[in-house]
């Protein structure tokens, strides 16, 4: 079974997946994180993989991704970091990266790889639906990887019982329109699409993800789904703590 499946099979509610930048802050760092985060508590990580135009981050995950790829991380080079992480970690691992990169590597490829170093599933943000299904969604399912996709407060009713009839693993939801970042709490608007999205009853079970920062929010994202994505607040305590560690402790002390 895979990974993710388990997990959310495991666990109904209250799942912390952690989301952090590939090389960020230093190039070899991408081990320690994981470790530190599995040894914390998180229960699933994201991978980012860093790409010079990533449309749908914030300046903070934006700023990582710049000094990942100035200290020199790759795709080559991350899956060269991964190749013994099942000996050490045993919870769910996802990779999130554009498409742009991945299509150089190659998708057949890119999927080989990374089931060959246990990954369970892959985030595209700029896959578009209708290629996803042409051309990708045999591919990952050929390896055992679940496609992750995305929904947002514009989605609509149509579009999201495609994603939920076409995907597994679990619905990646976007809490709003704009870009990645840490917010203190949740817009007006957010409360109404988490409970339209809850009525539709889909298959998938879901994450909530972007503006997810301290104990408030995360509260809030796990009464409405099966648990919360936090991204921006983790790379900012990569930054300012002296150690991973430090960080990964911080962050869980400010969730919990």
């Amino acid at each position: 079974m895979n990974r993710i499946d388990q997990l959310f099979e495991e666990k109904k509610s209250g799942i912390l997946s952690v989301y952090f930048t590939a090389g960020y802050p230093r190039l070899d760092d991408t081990v320690t994180v994981i470790r530190a985060l599995e040894t914390r508590g998180a229960d699933l990580i994201e991978i980012g993989v860093p790409f010079s135009d990533p449309m749908a981050d914030g300046p903070v995950i934006q700023a990582s991704g710049a000094r990942a790829l100035d200290n020199g991380m790759s795709v080559k080079y991350l899956f060269g970091q991964l190749a013994g992480i099942r000996r050490e970690v045993s919870i769910p691992l996802v990779l999130m990266g554009y498409l742009n990169p991945i299509i150089q590597f190659g998708f057949d490829n890119y999927c080989a790889e990374a089931a060959k170093c246990g990954i369970d599933g892959l985030i595209i943000p700029d896959l578009p639906f209708a290629e996803y299904m042409d051309s990708c969604k045999a591919v990952a399912e050929k390896y055992g990887l679940h496609i992750i996709m995305l929904i947002t407060p514009e989605t609509s009713e149509e579009r999201i019982r495609l994603i939920d009839g076409h995907t597994a693993g679990f619905i990646y939801m976007v809490s709003t329109a704009s870009v990645t970042g840490a917010k203190n709490s949740f817009g007006d608007e957010s409360p109404a699409y988490f409970r339209r999205v809850n009525a539709m009853r889909l298959k998938n079970p879901r994450l909530i993800g972007f503006g997810i920062s301290n104990r408030e929010t995360f509260a809030a994202a796990c009464s409405e789904a099966s648990g919360a994505i936090i991204g921006s607040k983790f790379i900012s305590l990569l930054s300012s703590e002296k150690t991973v560690d430090d960080a990964v402790r911080k962050l869980m002390d400010t969730l919990r």
